[in-house]
């Protein structure tokens, strides 16, 4: 936009640097989840179907049904282009949500509290495509204000005018929050709970809490994991380049991955379709490094969706073993089949189960579907403060309760894997979480209940700048420029009775 002022100096552009059921909560590792994708045609949208409308009409089902960003798949009828701006308006305007009621609020001339829902919503709505968007600015205040008569907020029109107008002319001077706290001025700025900010200030300090806040704004690049079985990380990058893709190696696993800033070149080549490679971050792949699977031995993932771990874990091993790829979910399960036969990999067997019941099934021919394994690898449930930066509704989905809820039920994940790993094998725990008490507190407990298993470094495995000095994995966004992740190796005395 020439010489407008940048207001994403908050992370909107990061470019290439670099729930409480069981079920819920799972999410956390995909961007999907076991239900089916809320279609755009089962939303009611009002007015002309078009970007914006979508969006608005995703947006009010987002608050008052809290549904899922990642499920709300935009309407058959709008054309690709289309369909990306919807996506982008719906994640922009929920992740800037708390900033954005500020800026309504501070501009608005009445009482916040009587301000007509919908006209809220399309204030949200034109103040993200005003500030963040490439849109001119006249533009965004014209179709804010025709959007309030297409959804029967007339008598709101001239407010919407007024409102984005001003901010338009205040741009370089916006109206900052003055709440005499400057912890939750900050979180006000950059639109996070104040309870996580006040968390994550007393762990990492005013610096990198400011830079953790600016990565989970930011638009996130994608990893892609190249299928070595198939292609070359140098022949995808090749084909990426003719496509003018922007992309450059991965800074933590060169030999597999390239980050990309736009997944829709990848997806226009088929690279995808074709088994050449996944979407999958740097984060995710590194607890596979960890986990360290061998040719010819037996691994069991016990929460296996979307399948990227568990399909990593077999092309490491040449597809030579087995890989047991367990979800309680079946429309997941299918996830996971699906993209086993896209990669070509025979060695991945998929099945639904849950894992505190896992000892009670059975297989086709009577046996116990899972057996003891040489490596089992439990990817929790969590909070996924990791990944903040891809799911832009986590942040408003999590309270201070929920992590004690989530250790419970770590726990007694743990404690079932725990009796799937063979002597002398290994349990791999690992989350996508940044706080302690999912992380190395659950591995300490874990210990204290399970004399028969000790902790082992990941040194050797990974970088060692992602190896902290109790030998477990751990990215940081701040940090590290990849999604927070968590993980430890927990070995099995070889001298335990099988259970």
């Amino acid at each position: 936009m020439g010489d407008r002022p940048d207001h994403r100096g908050m992370g909107e552009e990061r470019g290439t640097a670099r729930p409480w059921d069981r079920s819920r909560v799972a999410d956390t590792r995909s961007a999907g989840g076991a239900e089916e994708p809320v279609r755009g045609d089962r939303l009611h949208v009002e007015g002309p179907l078009n970007a914006r409308s979508w969006a608005l009409a995703a947006l009010r089902r987002i608050e008052e049904d809290r549904a899922y960003v990642a499920r709300l798949e935009p309407d058959a009828g709008l054309g690709p282009g289309a369909r990306r701006t919807a996506t982008d308006y719906v994640a922009g305007v929920t992740r800037w949500r708390r900033w954005l009621d500020h800026l309504i609020d501070a501009t608005f001339s009445g009482q916040p509290e009587n301000l007509d829902q919908r006209a809220r919503q399309v204030l949200r709505l034109g103040i993200y495509e005003l500030l963040y968007a490439s849109t001119p600015p006249h533009a965004a205040v014209h179709a804010a204000v025709s959007l309030a008569k297409d959804v029967g907020a007339e008598k709101a029109m001239g407010l919407v005018n007024a409102v984005l107008r001003n901010l338009d002319n205040r741009r370089d001077d916006l109206p900052q929050p003055a709440t005499g706290d400057p912890l939750e001025d900050l979180a006000i700025r950059h639109s996070h709970p104040s309870w996580l900010v006040k968390r994550w200030r007393d762990r990492f300090g005013i610096d990198q809490l400011t830079a953790l806040l600016n990565w989970n704004n930011a638009r996130p690049s994608h990893g892609l994991r190249v299928n070595r079985l198939r292609t070359t990380v140098a022949d995808v990058a090749g084909e990426l380049a003719e496509l003018e893709a922007p992309q450059e190696p991965s800074t933590w696993l060169p030999d597999d991955l390239i980050r990309v800033t736009r997944l829709q070149p990848v997806l226009a080549a088929g690279l995808l379709t074709r088994g050449l490679c996944v979407v999958q971050d740097e984060a995710a792949a590194l607890v596979v490094r960890v986990l360290d699977p061998q040719r010819g031995e037996s691994i069991i993932d016990v929460c296996a969706a979307p399948g990227g771990k568990a399909t990593y874990a077999a092309e490491l091993m040449k597809d030579r073993g087995q890989v047991l790829a367990l979800d309680v979910h079946p429309g997941k399960v299918k996830l996971i089949e699906a993209a086993a036969a896209r990669l070509g990999l025979k060695s991945v067997r998929c099945a639904v189960a849950d894992l505190l019941s896992l000892h009670e099934l059975r297989d086709e021919s009577g046996q116990p579907l899972a057996r003891q394994a040489d490596r089992v690898l439990l990817d929790a449930p969590c909070s996924g403060t990791g990944v903040m930066a891809r799911r832009a509704d986590l942040r408003w989905n999590r309270e201070p309760g929920d992590l004690a809820t989530l250790c419970k039920t770590q726990d007694a994940m743990l404690d079932a894997a725990a009796a799937l790993v063979r002597p002398d094998g290994l349990l791999v725990y690992s989350t996508c979480s940044l706080e302690p008490e999912e992380n190395e507190a659950r591995v300490d407990a874990f210990l204290e209940r399970h004399p028969d298993f000790g902790l082992e470094s990941a040194a050797g495995l990974i970088p060692a700048d992602l190896v902290d000095e109790r030998g477990f994995y751990r990215s940081l966004p701040q940090r590290h420029g990849i999604d927070g992740g968590f993980a430890a190796r927990l070995r099995r005395n070889r001298m335990v009775a099988r259970r």
